[in-house]
């Protein structure tokens, strides 16, 4: 029985409703992603209130649509699972009230989760949909996204349990916040990343210099830090615009991008909005980017013994990084692996899958589950 159990998951930490059902943490039956990016697009960035309004008018509509493309009713499910935090504390009050009242109704065990080990679920729910030989323990997992990079040490304990060490984190702004903020500094679209990641390869990503600064050691007995910063490379950016003057330029493509919402960074008339200088700019901030996470990544690997490397969360769909990854770990001989595409973003499949461990040590939420907006994972 527990080896066919179908879990209902349900993810409202941010910007997308979201509401999957996967079966025994392998196979997801269905995945619905209702995205709020059009809307939060015109303020340039989320919206902490009109984010958790969209999350109302979706929530009852994603879960249904979810249980109809499984082709299950709300009876075929053994349990409920619902992302706790970190996120919004509005955004997640929603998922978490919805589900609640889901588990209540229909009796069925609710399982709370960490939206971070989602994410690392995300990865391991394909590797085992897909039959993989299973990657050797301990996993080195980072976590990359617009709220998040971590860096955790993750072990299988007793039960099927998952156990997680934090051993890196950003002291400041999350990578995939970097990307967004810089790209509204160049007068691009929302969200930064996919303007970035599409534009870069037009640029020299050689042509300036930026250099990240140490960061010092959690404690006095560590003799290494694995954290990272990505507030100073944004100054770095915000300086050579003004020492280079191409504010003129910023504010006209900034114009061009608001006259035409829909214009995607692939098309011709977005690549013409670019001049070389711009182009070399966003390419060498993201070669630097990528290349400090791959120094803090592959340097911890090493450090605690990693046998396996995990990158989720939403940077982990830039195809520079999945690249220069990819070539680093077959030269170190490390296993590395990625999640799809469509599992990179929030998603809900990745909360499902991680409640199954849960499920099988019936690890259940307490009746007074509550939002959690600064969860910690480890």
């Amino acid at each position: 029985m527990i080896e066919t159990s179908l879990i209902l998951g349900i993810e409202s930490s941010c910007d997308e409703t979201a509401a999957a059902v996967v079966r025994a943490g392998s196979h997801p039956l269905s995945n619905v992603v209702a995205s709020q990016m059009a809307l939060h697009a015109n303020y340039g960035g989320v919206v902490p209130e009109l984010a958790s309004r969209e999350h109302l008018r979706n929530i009852v509509l994603v879960v249904r649509e979810a249980l109809s493309r499984a082709n299950l009713t709300f009876a075929d499910l053994d349990a409920i699972a619902v992302t706790e935090g970190p996120g919004l504390a509005g955004a997640l009050l929603v998922g978490i009230t919805y589900a609640k009242a889901l588990s209540y109704g229909l009796n069925k065990p609710l399982i709370a989760i960490n939206h971070l080990e989602g994410h690392i679920h995300a990865v391991l729910m394909e590797a085992r949909g897909r039959s993989d030989s299973p990657m050797q323990l301990p996993l080195l997992a980072l976590v990359v996204s617009g709220g998040h990079t971590h860096l955790y040490l993750a072990q299988q304990g007793r039960e099927a349990t998952w156990n997680y060490r934090n051993v890196g984190r950003t002291v400041d702004d999350a990578a995939g916040e970097a990307f967004d903020k810089v790209a509204k500094l160049l007068g691009l679209g929302y969200p930064g990343g996919p303007w970035i990641d599409t534009l870069a390869p037009h640029g020299n990503p050689r042509a300036v210099p930026f250099h990240f600064g140490h960061i010092k050691p959690r404690t006095p007995a560590a003799p290494t830090s694995y954290d990272f910063s990505f507030s100073g490379i944004k100054t770095a950016v915000l300086r050579y615009t003004q020492t280079n003057q191409m504010a003129q330029a910023i504010e006209a493509r900034r114009l061009a991008l608001a006259a035409n919402p829909t214009l995607k960074p692939s098309s011709p008339e977005a690549l013409a909005l670019l001049d070389p200088q711009t182009l070399d700019l966003i390419a060498s901030f993201q070669y630097a980017v990528v290349g400090n996470l791959l120094r803090q990544t592959f340097a911890a690997a090493e450090a605690f013994g990693a046998r396996g490397l995990v990158v989720s969360g939403g940077v982990a769909a830039n195809s520079e990084l999945r690249r220069r990854f990819s070539a680093e770990a077959t030269r170190r001989g490390l296993p590395v692996a990625f999640p799809s595409l469509a599992l990179a973003t929030d998603n809900a499949a990745m909360i499902a899958a991680a409640a199954w461990p849960k499920l099988l040590a019936s690890n259940f939420a307490p009746e007074d589950l509550t939002a959690t907006p600064q969860l910690r994972l480890g």
